[in-house]
């Protein structure tokens, strides 16, 4: 099943691809539902309601504000800042919204967004209902949609499909792989790198010369994440006092550069330090880009950025190669498992970045498609059974700092992949089936519920 790489890295805003951009998503798509049905005509109010992990960790993950803001018809990669924390005063003041093609709609978003703290819904995790009412209170026009991680959103219909295999990938792509033991025989048969395959099957959808400048968007907006949060100091948002350290981090690793008092293992702390501003960042809600989620978003820029600053002989112009490689990979996980925290903990999300990040690096430094698939497995396994536990439902506290190990993992498994000639004795795709047998059997406590862990042990100070 083809995912293309800019499915696998969206432009969105923060904190959560799931928690904040799969429901702002999932209002634009009700709205056009309503737009379709006669019945949206006797409508006179809007409800959502939130199940599971989006109810559990909703308010830290500004899940009521992102269905407000989709209800307002903003998409996250369009998020026009100034504009829409204006017209979500309005709305917090005159509890209506005027969603163009439908009729004026009854909204508040202090009663008409329910928190169901019950059971989840069965196809997912993080699932949630739209509705809208008649003037009785009875609902006219519904739909279920699963925010799947990443920002994927699909209605329940969708889910039982793909749960079913019912809707086959029926494009020619002209290399299929669905698993990786594909994807490296098609790079023997073929001589192509993994980026070289990616990129051919991308060109089935949109222009080469599309590719290439969408591609080198996505870098732009990763870049430009990490320059903001090594700029910003302060305090973060929702109540923990949690404040930025990136750019105190990087002024002081600025000031050793040139000085006897930097220590070799300092290149770790420059991959801690673009990580950690990139999940400032997205913590404090700006512009990220998933890869593949917003709570792992620091990983994959921070190994790019390491590469074009830090190693030797980096070529700005193999930043394609990198992304595309990261992108076959991340694509093989979320097919083949879950990049969802709430379905299989931060293992689906941060172990499977490093994976994504250990693919791109290795490949911009001369791997073989072998040495690229064993780099990546190399930094999933070493994040099997890895909880989602954020504290008081933050992307924050372990997250920032996770993302920031996550990359020392990534280039650590690179660095060793390169050592081999590409055999190994545990297949990547063996290692993807770990990860999702351990979410299946991972205690929801543990699953971006912040029932459990660190969410629970406190400082008491």
């Amino acid at each position: 099943m083809f995912l293309s790489v800019f499915d696998v890295f969206k432009i969105g805003i923060g904190p959560s691809s799931s928690h904040t951009m799969g429901p702002m998503t999932a209002a634009t798509l009700f709205l056009d539902v309503l737009r379709q049905s006669p019945a949206s005509q006797n409508a006179v109010r809007l409800r959502a309601t939130l199940y599971g992990s989006l109810a559990f960790t909703g308010k830290g993950h500004g899940t009521d504000r992102a269905v407000a803001l989709g209800l307002l018809g903003w998409q996250p990669a369009e998020l026009d800042m100034d504009v829409a924390e204006r017209q979500l005063e309005q709305l917090h003041e005159t509890h209506t919204l005027h969603p163009d093609g439908l009729p004026q709609l009854a909204f508040d978003p202090a009663e008409d967004i329910v928190f169901d703290y019950g059971p989840p819904l069965p196809g997912h995790a993080n699932g949630l209902v739209y509705a809208a009412l008649d003037a009785l209170g009875a609902v006219l026009v519904s739909e279920t949609y699963y925010s799947i991680g990443g920002g994927f959103v699909v209605t329940a219909q969708e889910r039982e499909q793909l749960k079913a295999a019912a809707a086959p990938d029926v494009t020619e792509w002209p290399y299929p792989f669905n698993n990786a033991a594909e994807m490296l025989r098609m790079a023997r048969e073929s001589g192509l790198t993994i980026a070289a395959m990616k990129r051919a099957n991308e060109a089935m959808l949109r222009a080469p010369e599309e590719v290439e400048a969408g591609v080198a968007r996505l870098w732009s907006v990763m870049d430009g994440c990490i320059e903001r949060g090594l700029a910003q100091e302060g305090e973060l948002p929702g109540g923990l006092h949690v404040r930025r350290r990136a750019k105190s981090i990087h002024n002081a690793l600025v000031a050793e550069r040139h000085t006897n008092s930097s220590q070799p293992h300092a290149a770790s702390d420059w991959l801690s330090v673009y990580a950690m501003a990139v999940n400032e960042e997205n913590a404090a809600g700006g512009k990220v880009v998933t890869s593949p989620t917003n709570g792992a978003a620091g990983v994959v820029p921070a190994v790019l950025r390491y590469y074009l600053d830090h190693c030797h002989g980096a070529d700005p112009e193999k930043v394609s190669d990198f992304l595309l490689t990261a992108a076959a990979i991340g694509g093989l996980i979320k097919h083949n498992a879950s990049i969802s925290g709430a379905e299989a903990g931060c293992q689906g999300e941060v172990g499977s970045a490093a994976a994504m990040a250990a693919a791109g690096l290795c490949a911009v430094l001369g791997g073989t498609p072998a040495q690229i698939e064993n780099a990546a497995e190399i930094a999933l396994e070493h994040h099997l059974g890895m909880t989602c536990d954020p504290v008081a439902g933050l992307v924050q506290v372990p997250c920032i700092e996770r993302n920031g190990i996550g990359a020392t993992k990534a280039v650590a498994a690179a660095s060793l992949s390169l050592r081999g000639d590409g055999s190994h004795f545990m297949p990547l795709d063996n290692c993807i089936e770990a990860m999702r047998q351990t979410g299946e059997d991972m205690n929801t406590k543990f699953k971006e519920t912040s029932q459990g862990g660190l969410a629970v042990n406190l400082p008491e100070c």
